[in-house]
């Protein structure tokens, strides 16, 4: 059968007993997904988003087997303020993460603030960069991230799509824009669903008792459609849960035993 035909894979959902052991595990699970892109390749496109993720990467740092200087990082949403900022996400992943490690400045794609006061321009940008990146080497229609890194809010967010939101419905661009967040700050870029959808691999990660009712409706109940419940990459990407025993305490969806 024609892989274009084949449904999308049931999600596989990691549960952990201790937000440590997630982090363990993630990392080497990102680090057995690089090297996969780099033998093939020669290079590890991710996209990163913000939240408590960074800080979750925590043993990507000091570990030898990543290679950094064949990664690729773009975001997977930015809000539309300075990079220095305390609500961007490239400074939140710069403070916890690109300090601490020996990653090319060029290696990460952040948003050209020269252009926060026009978001449709600023976005257009962002995409450009994104087909620098993929178009010419792998021609799609859509670009084929190696690795999306996700969180979900408390809403069922995830990137900056949110429940109910005209963006839900975008099929075309790459790239998009956001005035009217429900969540501050209101200006803010995301990745779409058709780009989410095209990845090898999207990671959700999710810790903390306060994640336990959202995290059971987006598994459990997809049909109410939340943001979270909708990334569901085409054959043979593949999503991944990876939450610790406090955020799945009510999810009735099979728990996968840990493999690589």
């Amino acid at each position: 059968m024609s892989s274009i035909h084949q449904p999308p894979s049931p999600p596989i959902l990691y549960s952990f007993e201790s937000p440590n052991e997630l982090s363990e595990k993630l990392a080497a699970f990102i680090v057995k997904a690089q090297k996969e892109a780099v033998d093939k390749k020669g290079r590890f496109t991710v996209a990163l988003s913000g939240g408590s993720l960074p800080k979750q990467l925590n043993k990507l740092v000091a570990n030898p087997a990543v290679k950094w200087d064949k990664w690729q990082v773009f975001f997977a949403d930015e809000r539309c303020v300075p990079l220095d900022h305390e609500d961007s996400n490239y400074n939140l992943c710069r403070k916890e993460l690109f300090s601490k490690v020996p990653i090319p400045p060029k290696n990460i794609h952040h948003i050209d603030i020269s252009l926060l006061d026009d978001l449709e321009e600023l976005a257009d940008a962002y995409e450009k960069a994104l087909i620098s990146e993929f178009a010419q080497k792998d021609s799609a229609r859509f670009p084929v991230f190696d690795l999306i890194l996700l969180g979900i809010g408390p809403d069922g967010h995830t990137c900056s799509l949110f429940p109910e939101h005209p963006l839900l419905t975008e099929e075309d661009r790459w790239v998009a824009y956001i005035e009217d967040s429900p969540k501050p700050p209101p200006k803010r870029i995301t990745l779409t669903f058709p780009v989410l959808n095209h990845a090898l691999r999207i990671v959700f990660v999710a810790a903390g008792e306060g994640k336990a009712d959202i995290l059971s409706t987006i598994i459990d109940n997809p049909e109410v459609g939340l943001p979270a419940s909708r990334v569901r990459p085409s054959h043979p990407g593949q999503v991944y849960w990876y939450v610790d025993n406090a955020a799945s305490a009510k999810v009735e969806y099979a728990k996968s035993e840990f493999k690589l």
